[in-house]
């Protein structure tokens, strides 16, 4: 059973989702990829990990969280979650490149499919892909949109040396 909350954010309400207690999806609400409610989907913000993810995020947003300790279980091709995992090794306050990604990911010289991959991580913010930038390294891509995409490496970038 999938399990959805709305979560207010200082960029925006995310819409969470989740099955069997795991963070499965945290999507800005009406952008690409976010998915639309199922029929059979039900409506439970107090269900885990809501509470513990909007907590989280909080934290992110007032500066006093660098990393996310969140259970996931994003879906995913073998290939997406080994760029979603390579991600989320991508420190606060740092950017690297697509094709950085995909060689990391296994796959040097993909930096289209690494890209691709990027593009459906189905976790904004908790699995950062806003910290992957173009090779020359412009503001490229964001599902969240490249003004999100600024905003949440300004905010980084600000607090980079002030979090322990």
């Amino acid at each position: 059973m999938i399990r959805y909350a709305r979560l207010v954010t200082p960029l925006g309400t995310l819409l969470a989702t989740a099955t069997g207690g795991a963070l499965t999806g945290l999507y800005f609400e009406g952008r690409p990829h976010a998915p639309m409610i199922g029929a059979d989907w039900v409506e439970d913000a107090a269900a885990a990990p809501f509470a513990e993810c909007a907590t989280q995020l909080r934290e992110y947003f007032d500066g006093v969280r660098k990393t996310f300790d969140l259970p996931l279980t994003p879906n995913g091709s073998p290939f997406q979650q080994r760029v979603w995992i390579e991600i989320a090794r991508v420190p606060y306050g740092a950017t690297i490149t697509y094709s950085e990604l995909a060689r990391r990911a296994g796959a040097p010289g993909s930096a289209r499919a690494a890209g691709t991959a990027t593009g459906r991580n189905p976790l904004s913010i908790v699995v950062p892909c806003h910290r992957i930038v173009g090779s020359d390294g412009s503001l490229t891509g964001y599902a969240g949109g490249v003004d999100r995409k600024a905003r949440l490496l300004d905010i980084e970038h600000a607090l980079a040396g002030t979090l322990v």
